[in-house]
């Protein structure tokens, strides 16, 4: 079982604290303006992906549209890849990433991750089912189909020498995968088993392997605003999601499989602020 992150009520009585003294930084920004900038996913259904109008929408959208909501501003969405979002972070082009990242050392020292994480995946991949994969060691001297800066890619690559083809999106891997340049995709699983679903082309597909390497998600902001009244107010507001079951409600909502995190950390928090 995943370990849940055990600091919520300290963030949340540091938040309530915070919220008398004077707001700087991000936060004044944020209001000055009157708009909450994020960076989110466009091509990962169904966390931040573009409906037919074009519009953006899932269940990160609505997480960036509550945190507005809370802030009582506009919201601002910028479409980021795994490759960029935490340039544009840094960059101050966003505000905050809510786009599936993977919460791991090597991205801490670039970006803070809020606790607590507000979800969790693990890698597999979705493969046609004419290829007869039974086991991750088939993979070795294969092409895959990547995305490029995916926290697994490594991973993957040293226990399973497989011949990795990364791209700077999912509809590009899809698109390679379709026409045979790769024999699978390694992607999320969260992402592979909702794609799995819809049905249609992809009824000639599977996830033909054990999901391995589960990774939590995290919020990012900057450093400066790890403990800023910014930083304090999303980690409060992450921590309320659990406890209320307001992300259990959404992911629901999306048609997203119960996962066993949320479910834990609805029961661990809802227990904890008794």
């Amino acid at each position: 079982m995943l370990k849940i992150f055990t600091a919520v009520c300290t963030v949340i009585v540091c938040f309530v604290a915070s919220v008398s003294g004077s707001f700087a930084d991000t936060y004044e920004a944020i209001k000055k303006r009157g708009k909450l900038v994020v960076g989110v996913k466009a091509d990962y259904r169904p966390w931040g992906y573009r409906d037919p109008s074009g519009e953006l929408v899932g269940l990160e959208i609505d997480m960036a549209k509550d945190l507005a909501n809370s802030l009582a501003v506009e919201l601002e969405l910028v479409p980021v890849v795994g490759s960029n979002r935490m340039e544009f972070l840094n960059q101050e082009k966003i505000d905050i990433i809510i786009a599936t990242m993977g919460d791991n050392m090597k991205r801490r020292k670039v970006v803070t991750m809020i606790e607590p994480n507000y979800y969790a995946g693990g890698t597999n991949i979705i493969a046609s089912k004419a290829a007869g994969f039974e086991d991750w060691t088939d993979l070795k001297a294969q092409k895959v189909c990547g995305i490029q800066g995916a926290y697994y890619n490594r991973r993957v690559l040293q226990l399973y020498e497989i011949d990795l083809v990364a791209f700077k999106g999912v509809p590009e891997a899809v698109n390679a995968l379709q026409q045979g340049s790769c024999l699978g995709f390694v992607y999320d699983n969260t992402w592979i088993e909702k794609t799995l679903a819809e049905g249609g082309e992809w009824d000639a597909y599977e996830m033909p392997f054990d999901t391995e390497d589960p990774s939590v998600w995290a919020i990012g902001v900057r450093h400066e605003d790890a403990e800023s009244p910014f930083g304090l107010m999303v980690k409060g507001k992450v921590a309320d999601w659990h406890r209320t079951g307001w992300l259990l409600e959404h992911e629901q909502k999306w048609g997203i499989k119960k996962s066993p995190f949320l479910v834990e950390m609805h029961e661990a928090l809802k227990t904890r602020a008794r």
